[in-house]
């Protein structure tokens, strides 16, 4: 009887575990279709000499999507267990806003 018990609990966690690479597998694929199609959007605003005015903040916005991309999706930062690497990767982007900030106020003032 425990035996039986034993395999059928395997059995679900087997399932289970098969079902949640799945979807991670189908999160995975569909952000890179996304990202190619971002990088596409993007060459094909320079290879259309759009406006620079237009282009230039239009390509740093899907350059930050892209990374957040690659931090949650590749890197399975939201995942459990990755609070504090998380924790250390917004500490060090703050502090480059801020470094940027400083300067550039620095050196427009």
């Amino acid at each position: 009887m425990a035996d039986n018990t034993n395999s059928a609990n395997q059995t679900q966690k087997k399932q289970f575990y098969k079902k949640k690479h799945r979807e991670q597998m189908k999160h995975q694929v569909i952000t890179f279709a996304m990202m190619i199609a971002f990088t596409m959007l993007a060459f094909g605003l320079v290879m259309a000499e759009v406006d620079a005015m237009f282009t230039v903040p239009i390509i740093l916005v899907l350059a930050a999507v892209q990374v957040l991309f690659q931090l949650y999706y590749f890197m399975h930062m939201a995942e459990e267990g990755h609070e504090w690497p998380a924790a250390m990767i917004y500490s060090g982007v703050f502090a480059a806003v801020l470094t940027i900030l400083a300067l550039t106020i620095i050196v427009w003032w």
